[in-house]
């Protein structure tokens, strides 16, 4: 494994701080590093392997497009399984229209251009987009500087014009940044790299009530919080708050890259042919993987589970915090949750991972777990023992 890393560490541009450790394989909730080391998976890809590990269903699926030799075939064409994934997304949302793209951060790139093409067939001077502090959209031009983080941006400048930055949950400084120039506003119904923070429902309700008043265009990016997480198909069903656009990604392939722009209504029609494109967008291997998370969430005994054993976590976190004081606040929804500590997380992190158990941060004092949403009561229950010992050891 060292050497694998040595030789990674020559070739690979540094954009990442990986952690010493080469995994190779999974199983149910494990993945396995080339030592044969196995480990409890609490941060599914970063909420992306909402299925686990060699998921009997998703595993035919993606054999049967391999043995049928089509992976791609460009969007020259119709292809069934983009066809069907569509319309899936469209029926389990309540949105119309769909666009197919390779990750979140395109899915967003999408939607900015959309909202702009929107405001500028009302006036050309309607492209100002509004998005949250603390945000975060993605790392291509557009989605960066939608991304309410200045530490993603100070390297890349000239950003983006056209973009202003609000307080989340609160209205008034939403409010006080709209202008005739306004064509839509960006929020995540949970900020993710953020920090784990949900969306007040009243906040939410009263910005859809402002978009409508002004003919500005509501943007939910649901790339992280999205299709289950929450315990909701959507994190905006929870409000009942519907959005005109919203953004998919990570879970949506359960592994397999693949995004999507939703829209409905007076979005829904906006784009024509020619606006946008991209080439592996919808490809045979990726819609059939999108097929099977979307037929999973339909199932109506999955999403239930994502409840029970959110509560399961949140019970056994909970109990740990009047332990310890350095576990200041637990916050999140369903299988989304953060835990902000008072003292930096890394060496929380790194001493779990030791232990067999992988946990992500949303910043330097928050604990991340986003699990597979296959996760068991009883696993819930191995990871956080493991998390009691690892605490036990660095903070008694």
């Amino acid at each position: 494994m060292d050497k694998m890393i040595t030789i990674g560490k020559s070739v690979y541009m540094e954009t990442y701080a990986q952690f010493p450790l080469v995994l190779n394989r999974g199983s149910g909730r494990y993945v396995f590093d080339t030592q044969n080391k196995k480990y409890l998976d609490m941060v599914a890809g970063i909420a992306v392997n909402i299925l686990g590990y060699g998921d009997p269903l998703l595993s035919e699926k993606l054999k049967s497009v391999v043995e049928d030799g089509l992976l791609h075939c460009s969007n020259f064409y119709w292809n069934p399984y983009a066809i069907a994934a569509a319309e899936k997304l469209s029926r389990l949302s309540g949105m119309e229209r769909v666009f197919f793209c390779n990750s979140g951060t395109e899915a967003n790139e999408a939607a900015i251009k959309l909202v702009r093409k929107y405001g500028s067939t009302q006036d050309p001077a309607k492209t100002d987009i509004i998005t949250m502090e603390h945000s975060f959209h993605g790392r291509t031009y557009g989605s960066m500087t939608a991304t309410g983080q200045p530490k993603y941006q100070g390297a890349f400048k000239p950003l983006v014009p056209g973009f202003s930055y609000a307080q989340f949950n609160d209205y008034e400084s939403v409010k006080e940044l709209v202008t005739s120039r306004t064509c839509a506003i960006f929020i995540e119904v949970v900020q993710g790299e953020g920090g784990v923070i949900p969306a007040d429902p009243k906040f939410l309700k009263q910005v859809r009530e402002l978009c409508n008043q002004h003919d500005i265009l509501l943007v939910f990016d649901e790339v992280q919080c999205g299709l289950g997480r929450t315990g909701y198909s959507f994190a905006w069903q929870i409000s009942n708050v519907k959005p005109d656009v919203m953004t998919l990604a990570k879970a949506l392939g359960a592994g397999v890259p693949i995004g999507a722009l939703v829209a409905t209504g007076k979005a829904a029609q906006v784009f024509t042919p020619g606006d946008h494109a991209a080439t592996f967008g919808g490809n045979l291997l990726a819609s059939a993987a999108a097929n099977c998370v979307l037929d999973r969430l339909a199932d109506p005994t999955f999403l239930p589970h994502v409840t029970t054993v959110a509560n399961r976590i949140r019970s056994a976190l909970s109990k740990l915090q009047q332990t310890y004081v350095q576990l200041t606040e637990i916050r999140g929804i369903g299988l989304m949750v953060g835990v902000e500590m008072s003292i930096p997380v890394r060496p929380i992190i790194e001493a779990c991972m030791e232990a067999g158990l992988l946990i992500a941060s949303a910043g330097p004092n928050v604990l991340r777990f986003v699990p597979p949403l296959t996760i068991t009561e009883e696993e819930i229950d191995t990871a956080m023992a493991i998390l009691a010992d690892v605490l036990a050891q660095l903070l008694s």
